[in-house]
């Protein structure tokens, strides 16, 4: 299972290797108030790519946070009671 797995990584960079050395051609990515960015194809989309999977985590932190939060604390209440199997359905 171990090398299956590595054989999937190395097939999966190949892939993703061969994609970015087929799109080397510079773009120009156009920003508001006149700002200019010339780059390869392949960084602009690792770029942007990165800043969305960034974004998704860092909306997703408030959340997690809020729900630890709430385990602790009903945790905390839980431990001095006992639930009898009737009580538990």
């Amino acid at each position: 299972m171990r090398y299956l797995s590595w054989a999937l990584r190395v097939v999966l960079f190949l892939l993703l290797f061969g994609f970015a050395l087929k799109n080397m051609e510079p773009v120009t990515v156009r920003f508001y108030l006149g700002g200019l960015w010339e780059a390869p194809l392949a960084l602009v989309l690792l770029v942007f790519f990165g800043a969305g999977a960034a974004a998704g985590i860092a909306a997703l932190l408030g959340h997690s946070q809020r729900q630890r939060r709430e385990i602790l604390e009903l945790r905390k209440d839980g431990r001095g009671r006992t639930v009898a199997p009737d009580e538990a359905r």
